[in-house]
């Protein structure tokens, strides 16, 4: 096989799994907050404390992938589309 065959089997089977996973697990962590639904901050002694709700996810903890973003914009159109 030669190179730029085997960078497109590669990047075909990184593809297919990342539509494996959308197609499973729509939503991934926030990526701000990690999934806490909140930033962490230290107070003085230097332990660790739940801080302000994230102001990106607003505490849901939760995000839709971009995958599953671009599919669900592609099914609307398809929809609208064919009434």
């Amino acid at each position: 096989m030669t190179l730029p065959t085997l960078a497109i089997a590669c990047l075909t089977i990184v593809t297919i799994c990342y539509i494996g996973l959308c197609a499973v697990s729509p939503f991934g962590n926030c990526r701000r907050c990690r999934g806490f639904g909140y930033q962490l901050k230290k107070d003085r002694r230097g332990r660790v404390r739940p801080g302000k709700t994230c102001r990106r996810c607003h505490g849901d903890r939760k995000r839709i992938r971009v995958g599953r973003h671009l599919f669900n914009v592609a099914a609307r159109l398809h929809r609208d589309g064919t009434r």
